[in-house]
């Protein structure tokens, strides 16, 4: 459940008066209706449907039916500029250490071979809201609570609403061109991809993102997929919304390896032929960690091949994990290098890369940076 994922709502029981709702953890044989909190029923033998209202006290309601669900009564409502009020879904795998019948989660990715998904929804306008496929990551083979890694595939959104942090750039997923943003929320960290328009229904293997997200180095093989959800997240109204059918599987004995490629070799451009200018920016702080964006933009008059950025951080900053670059710590100096697909910078082109740190203390930016070797202006 989402409920201490963003802003943590206060767990409270219906109000005497309120529509009776199925107890959590049945079994729905025909059509179901829940208005329980945090209720949830079992569908097909194999999935959750979940109710899962824990961005208000105000009152939701779906109705589950052998396929899915649909959100029949949607009280709530939040700023579009905050969390939203709920995620009803429908889910395979363990969550909040409610696990669906028969799953073989959690399991290692590198165990992994395919993860084959079909997912149909129903949109209704006048309503403020993201349709999201939720895939949930942790290093050990976690039950409950909160995992470290969110990815959400945003097959819909209505309103002004974004995803959590800033976009980092797009890329080709399942045949389809995606927006890809990356954050923290505080609790874990989450990269979305937003499809740019609506997705009505979709077939695909959710092990191309899993994997893409591996190849950003916000997870590794060795960390487990715990669940896998489809719902959405309202900010204001809702009823009609609906999930109309739902298949998630995940395909083990074979395996998945790593990307075979790696960064090209860092070549220093001629001398007295580069110049560079470096951005950087806190995209997130809070109070004992922060999330970075930094920008390389080459500009002098010859094509960077392969780039190694090198700075300092203050004491108590310490990288725990880093996308769209290889970064390693040792002690304050940090070394970014470039991976496989933004190696090369021809003269007035840039590439962003952006980490997660701990922080002990006051958030300080780094003073300078070199890029091979060569001083950077400030950006």
């Amino acid at each position: 459940m989402k409920r201490s994922l963003r802003a943590l709502a206060a767990a409270s029981l219906l109000a005497a008066g309120s529509i009776v709702a199925v107890a959590l953890g049945g079994t729905a044989s025909a059509d179901t209706q829940i208005c329980e909190q945090y209720g949830s029923t079992t569908i097909g033998g194999k999935y959750v449907v979940q109710n899962n209202r824990w961005g208000t006290s105000a009152q939701q309601c779906i109705n589950v039916t052998s396929t899915g669900f649909s959100i029949t009564r949607a009280d709530g409502s939040a700023p579009t500029n905050g969390a939203p009020v709920s995620y009803p879904s429908i889910f395979v795998g363990c969550h909040y250490t409610n696990c669906s019948p028969g799953t073989n989660l959690p399991v290692q990715v590198k165990n992994i071979s395919s993860a084959p998904a079909s997912i149909s929804y129903n949109y209704v306008s006048g309503a403020i809201y993201d349709a999201a496929y939720d895939i949930w990551l942790d290093p050990s083979p976690k039950k409950d609570g909160v995992n470290q890694m969110e990815i959400m595939i945003w097959l819909n959104r209505q309103g002004s609403i974004q995803p959590i942090g800033s976009p980092v750039g797009n890329t080709t997923i399942a045949g389809r061109t995606w927006e890809v943003w990356r954050g923290s929320n505080g609790s874990n960290n989450v990269i979305s991809y937003v499809a740019p328009s609506a997705v009505p229904s979709f077939s695909f293997d959710a092990l191309a993102f899993i994997n893409d997200t591996r190849n950003r180095g916000a997870i590794t093989n060795d960390w487990y997929l715990t669940s896998i959800q489809a719902g959405f997240e309202p900010w204001q109204g809702g009823v009609g919304l609906a999930v109309n059918s739902f298949s998630q599987s995940v395909n083990t004995g074979g395996s998945n390896p790593p990307p075979t490629s790696t960064p090209p070799t860092t070549t220093p451009p001629p001398s007295g032929n580069t110049a560079c200018t470096v951005t950087y920016r806190a995209t997130n702080v809070w109070n004992n960690g922060f999330t970075a964006e930094v920008t390389v933009k080459n500009t002098g008059n010859s094509t960077v091949n392969g780039w190694t950025l090198n700075y300092n951080l203050t004491s108590g900053q310490n990288v725990t994990s880093a996308w769209n670059a290889t970064v390693t710590q040792s002690g304050s100096a940090v070394t970014a290098r470039n991976v496989d697909y933004n190696g090369t910078l021809s003269p007035g082109a840039s590439t962003n890369f952006g980490y997660q740190a701990t922080l002990n203390g006051s958030f300080s930016a780094p003073s300078s940076f070199t890029l091979n070797g060569t001083a950077c202006a400030r950006g």
